[in-house]
């Protein structure tokens, strides 16, 4: 009884070391495991609805230029069209596609050299560089296109990993459902939306099993952010326990002449 005993405190203390699978399983732990559902204000709510992207640094962009194919024509032909050269043979958001604003927030363009474009949304850039050309062009027209926006999807879904933006918008169930949905062991209770800078994130979680609280937050993603799902709890302890079991059978093992004597010596006649 003794060494079933030591065997049973071993397994417990070797279980209570190895719980730290639960917390490794897990990406930005701030706050304990459970984070209260984020509450989103009506005003919030409205302003991420009408959120539109402007330009940064390292985003890429497709411009085409188009001028009027001759006097009095209503039609128009393209003269430039930084796309069609860069995206020759590449795919996904992840390619190199379109110009590359630099860390100065400015792009070079044929005639009209550098203009800065950080801090602009599509259409205010197109409205910039329609002025820089009719410096040279009569009745130039600019469309502008950010070729890189994504979120990142990462954690508990079949298929993890960059997804563009296509529409300019993307909700959460959009981005889980170009993932695959979720995998076995996701928890539909824990889903984050990491979002800003990386080293002061703004986190909000979203729990998807309780329809009154998608009532008060928003699921709406803006480029660049992370959509982490969680796994659920009972997975680490899952992986917890099997990484326990090697060492547990090993004292086992030992112990099991020990406990046999035991049962011997109990069982002899006294």
């Amino acid at each position: 009884m003794r060494a079933f005993n030591i065997l049973l405190t071993i397994f417990v203390t070797t279980f209570l070391f190895s719980g730290c699978s639960i917390k490794d399983d897990r990406l930005f732990q701030h706050a304990g495991a459970d984070i209260n559902t984020s509450i989103v204000t009506k005003k919030e709510y409205e302003k991420e609805v009408k959120f539109e992207y402007k330009i940064a640094p390292n985003d890429r962009l497709s411009i085409t230029v188009y001028v009027q194919s001759g006097t009095g024509s209503q039609q128009m032909s393209s003269i430039l069209a930084t796309s069609d050269i860069t995206r020759q043979g590449l795919q996904g958001v992840d390619a190199a596609a379109g110009l590359l604003v630099t860390q100065k927030g400015t792009i070079r363009l044929p005639l009209i050299g550098s203009v800065k474009v950080t801090g602009l949304t599509e259409d205010q850039a197109s409205k910039v560089l329609i002025k820089e050309y009719k410096k040279y062009i009569r009745n130039p027209y600019v469309t502008v296109e950010i070729t890189n926006q994504r979120v990142i999807v990462i954690g508990e879904v079949n298929k993890p990993g960059v997804v563009p933006i296509v529409n300019g918008t993307m909700n959460v169930i959009e981005a889980i459902a170009r993932c695959g949905y979720f995998d076995s062991v996701a928890s539909r209770r824990n889903i984050m939306i990491i979002r800003g800078n990386l080293r002061h994130p703004q986190i909000r979680k979203i729990n998807l099993t309780d329809g009154k609280s998608l009532l008060t937050t928003s699921m709406l993603l803006q480029p660049n952010d992370i959509l982490y799902v969680q796994a659920r709890t009972i997975n680490g302890y899952n992986k917890a326990f099997k990484e326990s079991m090697p060492f547990f059978q090993a004292v086992s093992a030992m112990l099991t002449p020990f406990v046999q004597r035991t049962i011997i010596l109990n069982q002899a006649p006294k």
